[in-house]
């Protein structure tokens, strides 16, 4: 069994029986999307690590950990990459009931509504990286607001972390 092409490799030839899922911990689509996947049936099995950490690092020492935190990356166990839209297609392609949508999806015309909807994700994921991050505890803001659960708002004023200053 192969797997779809990364891009710059042999990987149509090279079987795949392992994928690792390179996700941004602190987005919480992605955080989201890391559940839905280990909850799937999986033919490949897929490892998720979180994209930039220690682990990410010792693994993967030739890659660039800071695109991984930009766009999803899937790295294969014979050590195919594979990046954007291709990481998502083989990423379907691992899960048993999601395999012929990626078939679909590796086709020039499904190529295209795969990228519409990768770029739709990333559109959603930039916004809220603005607008604030969720880390399973505290949704945090930039402005210093910050949502926990039993206190409800709270905010820190730039510097006043440790609460040593007089407003906060």
């Amino acid at each position: 069994m192969t797997g779809p092409k990364a891009a710059g490799s042999t990987a149509d030839r090279t079987p795949v029986r392992r994928l690792t899922v390179l996700y941004d911990a602190d987005c919480s689509l992605c955080a989201f999307l890391r559940d839905w996947l280990v909850r799937q049936p999986q033919l490949v099995p897929l490892e998720m690590v979180p994209a930039g950490s220690e682990e990410a690092r010792r693994r993967y020492p030739g890659l660039d950990h800071r695109a991984t935190l930009e766009e999803i990356t899937v790295v294969g166990d014979a050590g195919q990459v594979y990046r954007d839209t291709a990481a998502w297609i083989v990423t379907l392609w691992a899960l048993r009931e999601h395999r012929p949508l990626a078939h679909r999806l590796s086709t020039p015309s499904g190529a295209r509504l795969a990228k519409g909807a990768v770029l739709a994700a990333a559109k959603w994921r930039g916004a809220r990286r603005q607008e604030g991050r969720w880390d399973g505890r505290v949704y945090h803001r930039a402005d210093g607001w910050s949502y926990e659960a039993g206190r409800g708002w709270v905010h820190t004023a730039p510097g006043c972390d440790g609460g040593g200053c007089a407003t906060g």
